[in-house]
């Protein structure tokens, strides 16, 4: 990749090298063990021009979300932060709600409740079956300005279009904007959530780099990106979902922005992510984070305990095959996804089990993969005490929680 895919321009820097792995949810069944694995270079560069860090289009949106692995609603805490967005979007009883990536209905499901029209737009046939069965009404395809168009002239304009954990997903990302842009009402709004890039260099969270995620925002690069396809960014939301988030709010037409965007591009600046300074010692701090992990695991091999990991995302897959980490040091792992019970990690060909396996075995530690749902899973594995067992937590740093 030479040249940045939202600007245009060569100056492209390398962030971190993070190897070469397999796509993170390409969960690999028994029988695929003795078969070769793709596995593609992950590397993070970013545009010194418009500053938005980006990984080169390697594998296709087609070939990850036409079957996918992931179900939203195995997340509690992400049902819960679905239904107040829903409870606060001020929705109307003739509104009509649009969103694009719905996954399996977790957010559109409190929107049928509430009596409010609405549709997902779905990529994955899989996942949008499970929202059909919530009675979610979903379309399966890939948002593009043409699907966003034929959308409109059946179903109307989109008072309100979401687009929650997406907009990192696109390669072409002002096709897809401008898809945004045809779904909504000339005087509608568009919600968009997405992972900020200041958290994830602040708090080392190098895992949600995977090959799905083809770009990584900052406000000052989202917003170029709205523009480029259409929409006026307004006002900003720092979340701290998976890990810290932005919630973007765009429109149409212009109009006035918001005070919080100004202050959140003012943090950006301070913290350097509007000039290469801000990237230089980033591979560094990655590179503690997994001798930290290895020695911890290493040392408990050593020492005769027993480690289990505790869900397989995609992010965990992506730490598991940097720091090389195999069944000799995790000797499984669980997930409260039937769909990957009995399957493999991709690269790391770790087993994955339900979580009643934990309590069956219970080991001396439990390796927890999606750390961004910390609150939610301190809880959940609060019986892993019982036997004198100890949470480990390996990003931001290190931390073994008794």
């Amino acid at each position: 990749m030479t040249a940045c895919r939202l600007c245009g321009a060569s100056g492209l820097a390398g962030v971190v090298d993070l190897g070469a792995t397999p796509p993170c949810e390409l969960f690999l069944t028994a029988e695929a063990l003795d078969a070769p694995e793709p596995t593609y270079p992950l590397h993070l560069k970013v545009c010194t021009t418009c500053w938005l860090a980006q990984l080169p289009p390697l594998i296709t949106p087609e070939e990850t979300f036409t079957e996918y692995a992931y179900f939203s609603s195995y997340s509690t805490s992400w049902v819960e932060h679905a239904r107040r967005f829903v409870d606060g979007a001020g929705l109307r009883p003739d509104s009509f709600v649009v969103e694009v990536a719905s996954n399996d209905g977790y957010l559109l499901q409190h929107v049928v409740a509430r009596g409010v029209r609405c549709l997902g737009i779905e990529p994955s046939a899989n996942v949008g079956r499970a929202a059909i069965d919530k009675g979610v009404p979903t379309l399966t395809d890939f948002l593009s300005p043409e699907v966003g168009q034929r959308v409109r002239a059946e179903h109307g304009p989109a008072d309100l279009v979401v687009a929650n954990n997406v907009y990192a997903h696109i390669p072409d990302i002002v096709g897809f904007t401008r898809g945004l842009r045809a779904l909504v009402a000339d005087d509608g709004r568009v919600s968009i959530e997405v992972q900020h890039l200041l958290t994830l260099m602040e708090l080392n969270q190098y895992d949600t780099i995977y090959h799905e995620h083809f770009q990584y925002y900052t406000v000052a690069s989202a917003q170029q990106a709205l523009a480029a396809g259409g929409l006026h960014l307004v006002d900003v939301e720092l979340l701290p979902t998976h890990g810290g988030s932005i919630r973007l709010w765009a429109r149409p037409e212009e109009a006035p922005v918001s005070p919080r965007v100004v202050e959140v591009l003012a943090r950006e600046k301070a913290a350097g992510l509007h000039e290469l300074s801000g990237y230089e010692d980033f591979a560094a701090r990655v590179a503690k984070v997994r001798r930290d992990l290895l020695r911890f695991l290493i040392d408990a091999a050593d020492a005769g305990k027993t480690v289990a990991g505790y869900g397989a995302p995609g992010k965990g897959n992506t730490l598991l095959n940097h720091c090389g980490i195999r069944p000799d040091l995790l000797a499984y792992t669980v997930d409260r996804n039937p769909y990957k019970h009995g399957k493999f990690t991709p690269g790391s060909r770790i087993p994955i089990h339900a979580p009643e396996r934990i309590a069956a075995d219970r080991p001396d530690y439990v390796l927890v993969l999606p750390w961004n749902l910390r609150d939610e899973l301190v809880e959940q594995l609060a019986y892993v005490r019982e036997w004198g067992g100890a949470l480990v937590f390996p990003i931001p740093s290190l931390e073994v929680v008794a």
